[in-house]
């Protein structure tokens, strides 16, 4: 029998005092707290419009119908009370008669494997997966037993060994074990996450991948095939059928579909996801020669870059998340050259000439690619009002953010998700101080295909690094582990191509998706050590 409806008179009165009491209590501060909100919405948007951070200025919303639901609940509760008080013991103890009371049961998801093909498991059809949803959490089977070490492994010929492009089958030797890699359980691996980040040549690929280590606060090797205790880079140049002179005498461009082995490159991946190793071939950028396999384990983060990470489905299959870095023509015209001349010695002529009979190709094997990326940096000319010949000189970068299934929500400005923003940092009190031609952050939403995107633009140049502080906090959801993080970490990189500018930003911003995306998809955190911001050493 329920305790309450045994208790004296008095008791009861006494508890139905205290529920007046808290009913009271409740809506005079919650009217309060209310009031209060609107004051400080209106307020700051505001300020927002006078320093030219939004268009137009929206009329704060009262919550007003929620406190009337709420009132209408407590009013309820208390008559209820009432009657009860007003009804005689044994009358009570009726209604209130013993039943078995059974605990309340969650209804639980069903648990996805993934199996050891490295495939994606089929949606339920009664499931729908929001955008913004809980991603899941998923490991490898392990369907083959754990090898104790590499000497011990046995290896079977890879699919797309036998691929001949004219130069005879030059992968032959690549190979997948029969074992799952003893580094599985060494790095206590729970499922190797893998990235796609597709992006033609110059266009700053080993920048950004630098900028990701920093965020994961990781380091790799300085081998042909970087790797480190979290993270494996592969660049997708190593399935190239056809070297420097195969390409030259047949007139194929390393863009083409035909001077790379697809089939391997799937076939790899799909054994790296499953927990296997793998011998892979080597292009020598050096020679231009294709040089013999090296034995590549499973990581935590496998990132795959190069050409065509996504043009091959079966090679998509095995993509956790994709990335396409998007270089207009006049961008990468003036990067290549100046990479080019500098690090190899090439002649300006010859760069423009190997940048335009590359174009056909560009367009038709690696431009697609964008239209199915997750996320794309997209760096142009500048926007702003600048010189003559100083368009390139000055970049406009925008992080085009597509709506997805992994869980994985975009970076917007301030707090409101959606609201278009068109804002000078360095305009107004306590601004910014901007070099020219100065600075200028944008938010707004468009589609692309038949996905809606978020699209965070940064155009012109930065003055001290140590005042993007300014702009990291009006920057929402960006998954620092606290405040000054994406600071910190640009001046850590402050030597780096682009740290004085959107792109470098961007970059970052992308660096710190990829690290949610990683919790996300395996469960775990990644440990950073909170310092402060402003440290003599970096």
């Amino acid at each position: 029998m329920c305790t309450l409806c045994t208790r004296r008179p008095l008791e009861r009165a006494c508890v139905f005092v205290c529920a007046c009491a808290l009913r009271w209590i409740f809506l005079d501060r919650a009217t309060f707290w209310e009031e209060q909100t609107f004051e400080l919405d209106f307020q700051r948007q505001r300020k927002m419009t006078n320093y030219g951070m939004l268009e137009t200025m929206r009329a704060p919303k009262k919550n007003s119908k929620t406190f009337m639901v709420a009132s209408i609940c407590l009013n309820a509760a208390l008559l209820g009370l009432v009657c009860f008080f007003a009804m005689p013991n044994n009358q009570v103890s009726a209604v209130m008669t013993p039943a078995k009371i059974h605990a309340p049961v969650m209804n639980r998801m069903p648990v996805q494997q993934f199996s050891m093909s490295g495939r994606r498991p089929r949606q339920q059809p009664a499931q729908s997966v929001h955008a913004h949803g809980k991603a899941h959490v998923a490991t490898v089977t392990l369907d083959a037993p754990v090898a104790t070490d590499e000497q011990t492994m046995t290896w079977t010929a890879a699919a797309g060994h036998d691929v001949d492009a004219g130069m005879g089958t030059v992968h032959k030797d690549a190979a997948v074990s029969n074992e799952i890699s003893p580094m599985m359980a060494q790095k206590n691996i729970q499922r190797p996450v893998i990235f796609g980040v597709a992006a033609d040549s110059g266009c700053g690929k080993s920048t950004f991948l630098r900028r990701v280590n920093a965020i994961f606060g990781t380091t790799t090797s300085k081998e042909h095939t970087p790797t480190g205790d979290l993270i494996t880079t592969i660049c997708l140049d190593d399935f190239h059928t056809l070297d420097r002179t195969g390409r030259k005498d047949t007139g194929i461009s390393a863009l083409d579909v035909k001077a790379n082995n697809f089939k391997l490159m799937a076939d790899q991946l799909k054994a790296l996801k499953q927990g296997r190793a793998i011998k892979k071939p080597i292009y020598n950028h050096d020679t231009g020669a294709i040089d013999p396999v090296e034995v590549i384990h499973p990581n935590h983060i496998i990132i795959v870059e190069g050409l065509h990470p996504m043009l091959d489905k079966d090679v998509v299959e095995s993509l956790d998340f994709t990335f396409y870095i998007d270089v207009s023509d006049p961008v990468k015209k003036a990067w290549k050259i100046e990479r080019d001349m500098v690090e190899r010695g090439h002649k300006k002529e010859d760069i423009i000439a190997s940048i335009e009979s590359r174009k056909p190709d560009f367009e038709k094997f690696v431009e697609p690619q964008k239209e199915t990326a997750d996320v794309i940096i997209s760096i142009e000319p500048t926007k702003l009002d600048v010189g003559p010949g100083e368009e390139t000189k000055f970049l406009n970068t925008r992080l085009i953010q597509k709506e997805n299934t992994h869980g994985v929500r975009p970076v917007f400005m301030f707090e409101e998700q959606g609201a278009n923003v068109d804002w000078d940092p360095c305009a107004g009190p306590g601004a910014m101080a901007c070099p020219y031609p100065g600075t200028r952050v944008r938010y707004y939403g468009e589609m692309h295909g038949e996905r809606p995107a978020s699209v965070l633009e940064v155009d012109g140049v930065f003055g001290d690094t140590e005042e993007l502080f300014f702009i990291e906090e009006r920057l929402s959801n960006t998954n620092t582990k606290y405040f000054g993080e994406l600071t910190k970490q640009m001046l850590k990189n402050k030597a780096a191509p682009g740290s004085g500018d959107g792109s470098g930003l961007i970059q970052a911003l992308v660096a710190l998706k990829m690290r949610e995306s990683y919790e996300r998809f395996t469960g775990r955190t990644i440990q950073v050590p909170k310092w402060g911001l402003f440290l003599d050493d970096y």
